[in-house]
């Protein structure tokens, strides 16, 4: 039985998750506040974790960047709760290793969705986790090695999220063909198509950032999705 780990300051939200998650058929713990969060995570290494931003002690962000560095609990997926909606928290999100990002007020079945997602992605990890690129790839400036999770730009080493890492292998994997929003929330996120998210676009946008002189080489095609192509090329 996979385990969710419920972080939020709203006992209301909580309980009501709780619920629900158990009724979905999960094993579920729950923290009001981030120090009790994180002793529950290295406690019980949950397979999710849905943290919420506004907690009374420790930050949400605070809670997510200790997460990723615990041996223990590094693995865990991430869904991050807020009622923010500014892009930056979605990035400082995003660049702490959250795997994905809601809004509230939300809907709960779309968010029992996203877990199931995210745990579909997590148990095959060791597969597809590196499937999408099988050896050291090169496009353009950009190098990419599967087996030790880097990325180049021109010779220079970047950071990237996992998500990132998987978001470009699988553009890469398709050798200049088209990858729509639809098949990126699949393929890399797990998502099923009922799942309407930004995700891919606010991923993409970090990823651009991140790539330097190699983002031009992120092609978008407008009302259809993305491709790895020379930017010299029309």
């Amino acid at each position: 039985m996979s385990s969710v780990l419920v972080v939020d300051d709203e006992k209301d939200i909580v309980d009501a998750l709780e619920f629900n998650l158990k009724l979905a058929g999960f094993r579920v713990f729950a923290a009001l506040d981030g120090t009790t969060a994180v002793d529950l995570a290295k406690k019980h290494r949950p397979d999710v974790v849905l943290l919420d931003l506004m907690l009374p002690d420790l930050s949400g962000n605070e809670v997510l960047r200790i997460l990723r560095t615990e041996p223990a609990t590094k693995n865990a997926a991430v869904i991050v709760l807020t009622a923010r909606k500014e892009e930056i928290d979605r990035v400082v999100g995003f660049e702490l290793g959250a795997d994905d990002y809601v809004t509230k007020p939300f809907s709960v079945r779309e968010l029992i969705l996203r877990v199931k997602a995210v745990l579909r992605r997590a148990t095959t990890r060791a597969e597809d986790g590196m499937e999408p690129v099988e050896e050291t790839a090169r496009i353009g400036p950009i190098g990419i090695d599967p087996s030790q999770h880097t990325v180049t730009v021109d010779g220079r080493a970047i950071e990237l999220t996992l998500t990132e890492f998987k978001l470009l292998a699988e553009l890469v994997r398709a050798q200049g063909r088209v990858r729509t929003r639809e098949m990126l929330l699949s393929e890399v996120w797990g998502y099923d198509a009922e799942v309407i998210s930004r995700t891919v676009d606010t991923h993409v946008r970090r990823l651009r950032e991140k790539l330097g002189m190699g983002a031009s080489w992120l092609r978008t095609v407008r009302g259809i999705g993305y491709r790895i192509q020379d930017p010299t090329e029309s």
